[in-house]
């Protein structure tokens, strides 16, 4: 009877409910009436990135307004759904973290040097293996992140943004007339765009001032029509209303050519150094514990899957990006739900036709002076990346004194083809393809220099 009375008072207890779980602010819903204005600060402080990048490619490839237009549509369609698979997650693909995604201005830059040199065929193919790498080495992820440390990402980071800007002053000279000459009409206005990406850079403030580039862009275009500096003309045989959807393979099928992809290759592997950084930061941000060897490979998974699609329709890699984790301190909302929300926002703005179309049409030099400002404002990373790494590779790592020559000899060897062009022409076919490229040259050369110095400074430092 006693062990009968203890079972009965011991039982209400166990039944009693359990007190719920409180939700983690990385998890929690916003309601409808915030969540669509909040998703809006996202895609303003974006947007600039695929619609600058979609006209420097359409420009530099050639593409008319229409292909063009097409292009942006994708881009658009292909950044909403990256946002989406990285905030929302599915298996272990993406994070369930407030990431977006964009296309990256130095993969872009590589894209159109393959494309340049091989064609936009083999460019799409390059994008495909450099997605089937990243895959292929996720399992391996803490052997590779070590070889690019905060010195080589530095250099690697600085060559592209010079290699892009040697790009960008293309789209200003044109592929007519001498080379490395442009009309001054062009010059004119892609000074006009760049003087009205200041201004607004200076009076803008908030998530308005990330908008700086997008909008100087805008005000470069209004120039060109108004003053006749540059032809603005919007795809005509009234194609402005209909679809701008994707093209499947707008470039032809793939061509695949493992050395020609080189520099997409070896920028992948970078890219892991770079997620690393940026889900550890975003992970602090929402308040969520960070564990990079599960979330790391879930974002780059996305990255890669995401990328495919964006190279079956005319897209370089496309990667996850860290601009919009300033947003989530900003404002101090950490709910994935608003980049998921974003990604719905973008998708539908690719499919508005009119705008594709009209975008699409921007003179070449408008594009070259919002481009030059971008990409020298990502050269300008990798110098700063470079001046944080150096005193501190200097006081803590093994070798760490002889680290600023490190940097010097690789970025020798990556400004050479730059500023000799012709410096090995009489190599092979294969040499001048890996020695040709500054941004491949430059982080093979720090990536050996880095780890031979490594692991010899111990031993000079054992021996009498």
């Amino acid at each position: 009877m006693a062990e009968r009375a203890e079972r009965v008072v011991s039982a209400p207890p166990a039944l009693a409910p359990r007190s719920p779980q409180p939700v983690r602010p990385v998890d929690e819903r916003v309601p409808l009436r915030r969540l669509v204005p909040l998703s809006a600060q996202h895609v303003l402080a974006m947007i600039a990135a695929p619609v600058s990048t979609t006209f420097l490619t359409g420009q530099a490839l050639g593409l008319d307004a229409a292909r063009t237009a097409s292009l942006l549509s994708a881009t658009l369609l292909l950044c909403g759904a990256g946002a989406l698979l990285q905030s929302l997650g599915l298996w272990r693909i993406g994070a369930r973290l407030p990431f977006v995604m964009l296309p990256g201005g130095a993969a872009t830059a590589l894209f159109l040097q393959i494309a340049k040199d091989h064609g936009p065929a083999t460019a799409t193919g390059s994008v495909l293996l450099a997605a089937a790498l990243l895959f292929a080495v996720l399992p391996f992820y803490a052997r590779i992140v070590r070889l690019f440390p905060p010195l080589v990402m530095g250099t690697t980071v600085l060559l592209i943004g010079i290699a892009m800007i040697r790009v960008a002053a293309q789209l200003i000279t044109g592929t007519r007339g001498t080379p490395g000459y442009a009309a001054p009409s062009a010059v004119v206005l892609a000074a006009a765009t760049i003087g009205s990406t200041v201004l607004l850079l200076v009076v803008l403030r908030g998530v308005w001032r990330q908008t700086a580039v997008l909008l100087g862009m805008g005000a470069g275009a209004l120039i060109a029509f108004f003053t006749g500096l540059g032809d603005f003309t919007p795809a005509g045989d009234g194609s402005l209303g209909a679809p701008a959807l994707p093209h499947l393979l707008p470039y032809g099928a793939p061509h695949f050519d493992v050395l020609a992809a080189l520099p997409l290759l070896v920028f992948g592997l970078t890219t892991l150094a770079e997620v690393t950084g940026q889900t550890v930061l975003n992970s602090e941000t929402v308040g969520r514990d960070s564990d990079p060897g599960r979330d790391v490979p879930r974002v780059a998974r996305a990255d890669a899957l995401i990328s495919v699609f964006g190279a079956l329709f005319g897209t370089s890699l496309l990667v996850t990006s860290a601009e919009n984790i300033g947003i989530g301190r900003l404002t101090g909302v950490r709910s994935r739900f608003v980049t998921a929300g974003a990604g719905v926002l973008l998708v539908l703005v690719g499919l508005i036709a009119p705008l594709s179309r009209l975008l699409a049409a921007i003179p070449a030099a408008v594009v070259g002076g919002s481009a030059l400002v971008i990409y020298g404002i990502i050269a300008v990373m990798g110098v700063t990346m470079l001046g944080r790494a150096l005193p501190t590779a200097a006081d803590q790592a093994p070798g760490g004194s002889s680290y600023p020559t490190v940097a010097a000899l690789a970025l020798t060897a990556g400004l050479l083809p730059v500023v000799a062009p012709d410096l090995y022409q009489g190599f092979p076919g294969w040499a001048r393809t890996v020695l040709g490229s500054g941004v491949v040259a430059g982080t093979l050369a720090a990536v050996l220099l880095h780890a031979l110095l490594s692991r010899s400074a111990p031993v000079r430092r054992a021996a009498p």
